[in-house]
Order: C-alpha cells, then sequence, then structure tokens
C-alpha cells in the first residue's frame, strides 16, 4: 500500500498544471545573517519551466542570491483541509541585469495585468522609467516536494 506522501504527490505533469495555475510564490533566500528572508512574489515560468521573479536590483532578495544563489520557493493554495494543494521547489537562482533579459521575461510574469501596459499614462513613463533598476531572477529546481490533499478524497 503506497504511504499518505506518495498518495497525495503531485506527478511531473500535475506539478507544471499547477504551477501554470498560479500567480504567487513566497522565494526564501538566506540573509547574511543565516536566518531565511521569505517574500511572496509574483511569478512566471518561461519556456524551459524556470520560475521567473523580478525585483529591483537593490531590495535585500537580490542581495541575498548575490551572496547565495540557492533559494526555496513555495506556491500553495486551499482552504480546508482536503482542498490543500502545494509545491515546494529547492533552486538555483540566476540574476539577469540585462535590459533585454527584463524586457523579454517581464510578460511572463503573471500578476493580473501586464506591468507596464496595463498602468495609467500618467504613470507609465514612471513605470518604464523603473524598468532599467529591475533584474530578472531565474530559478533552475534542481528537487521537488508536493501535495494534493484533493487526491484523498474524504479520507483524512
Amino acid at each position: 500500500m503506497p504511504s499518505r506522501r506518495e498518495q497525495v504527490s503531485m506527478t511531473e505533469a500535475e506539478a507544471r498544471a499547477y504551477l501554470e495555475a498560479q500567480r504567487r510564490v513566497i522565494l526564501v533566500t538566506n540573509g547574511a545573517d543565516g536566518m531565511p528572508h521569505p517574500v511572496p512574489m509574483n511569478f512566471g515560468l518561461d519556456a524551459e519551466g524556470r520560475i521567473i521573479l523580478t525585483a529591483f536590483g537593490k531590495s535585500q532578495k537580490v542581495r541575498n542570491l548575490e551572496r547565495d544563489p540557492r533559494a526555496t520557493l513555495l506556491i500553495e493554495s486551499g482552504e480546508a483541509y482536503g482542498e490543500l494543494r502545494g509545491l515546494i521547489a529547492w533552486c538555483d537562482a540566476e540574476i539577469l541585469t540585462s535590459e533585454d533579459d527584463v524586457a523579454q521575461n517581464m510578460p511572463l510574469l503573471r500578476a493580473g495585468q501586464a506591468t507596464a501596459e496595463s498602468i495609467d499614462p500618467g504613470k507609465r513613463a514612471q513605470v518604464q522609467a523603473s524598468l532599467s533598476k529591475r533584474v530578472i531572477l531565474r530559478f533552475t529546481p534542481f528537487r521537488f516536494a508536493s501535495w494534493d490533499h484533493a487526491k484523498l478524497g474524504a479520507l483524512y
């Protein structure tokens, strides 16, 4: 008989579909003092399935990744126990700094609306100017853990 862990784990296809349906992730980097630094972020996926985020180049999360390019990402959803779904991805991070990389990857982010295009005309210039201060954070997972408690039916 399979273990409970095996029963609730998502297949690779289920995990990919779950990631494609979500838009918020908790990014956990390692702070200078060794303590975890968790922050909620909107994300997207590139064609290879890597997780893409954007941040200001001088932000704490970027500084942490410059020191230690490892990160853990948590994506979760559900309210009642039988609805809980989620995925943890342990990743190697890259910081892409070129304006071309930022411009190419920004449309991949699922933030509800396209960042620069959705802003009213009075703020569009401000948003465009901020893009030059941004970087793209690209995460390549090397290990996953996942769960989908709906697979248990009412048996939990």
